[in-house]
């Protein structure tokens, strides 16, 4: 039986249970709504076998939540904020503060626009304004070259905030660890390309039998 990623209730309690159970069905989650097998062009103009669409798990009606419990749960302890490019992190971003203020921690949700705004401060980053050298880490839904989460690495850091570390929920491994690595940064995801496509593989066989 697989999950309707079309529901809002979940299959677990997900402000409650453990981190491993709710990672299991974060990780159906991905498969049931996210995770499509076929031939896709990417924004990269690359062609691919498969596509990942992570704001169908971050805007999920309990998915968002999930996520933000499993990032939360690998944000350094000094960290005082976590932020993200817009638009792939922001569901990211906020679901982490949120869950973090009811767990005991303070974390400012930072976004970072593409494009300076056109009006008022004309400022890349919304949020509050933190002293200078504040650790922030940078949150990504899904990675592949790892550019966008860089570049939201590079204006925090233009901005005066200390960025060392950054964490997605999905690494496509096409190279965004090992530019991570080269630019000094840690760099971690709650799963892997691999670990999806087989869950997956396996449900559609648990479907058709």
């Amino acid at each position: 039986m697989t999950l309707q990623s079309s529901s809002p209730r979940p299959p677990v309690a997900v402000a409650t249970c453990d981190l491993p159970t709710l990672r299991q069905s974060v990780l159906d989650l991905f498969c049931e709504a996210a995770y499509k097998e076929g031939e896709f062009t990417l924004s990269s103009g690359q062609t691919s076998r498969y596509y990942i669409n992570g704001k169908l798990v971050t805007l999920h009606p309990w998915g968002g939540l999930a996520c933000g419990r499993l990032l939360l749960a690998q944000v350094p302890a000094e960290a005082v904020a976590v932020a993200g490019l817009t638009l792939g992190a922001d569901p990211l971003v906020t679901a982490t503060s949120v869950v973090g203020t009811y767990e005991g921690r303070s974390l400012a949700a930072l976004i970072v626009r593409k494009e300076a705004k056109g009006h008022g401060t004309q400022a890349y980053i919304e949020g509050p304004v933190l002293p200078s050298g504040s650790p922030v880490v940078v949150l990504e839904d899904v990675v592949t070259t790892g550019q966008s989460a860089l570049k939201a690495v590079d204006r925090l850091r233009d901005a005066g905030y200390a960025v060392n570390h950054i964490i997605s929920l999905v690494d496509r491994h096409q190279g965004a660890a090992d530019l991570y690595y080269q630019e000094g940064l840690g760099f971690q995801a709650i799963f892997s390309i691999t670990e999806i496509q087989s869950r997956w593989a396996a449900l559609q066989r648990a479907g058709e039998g």
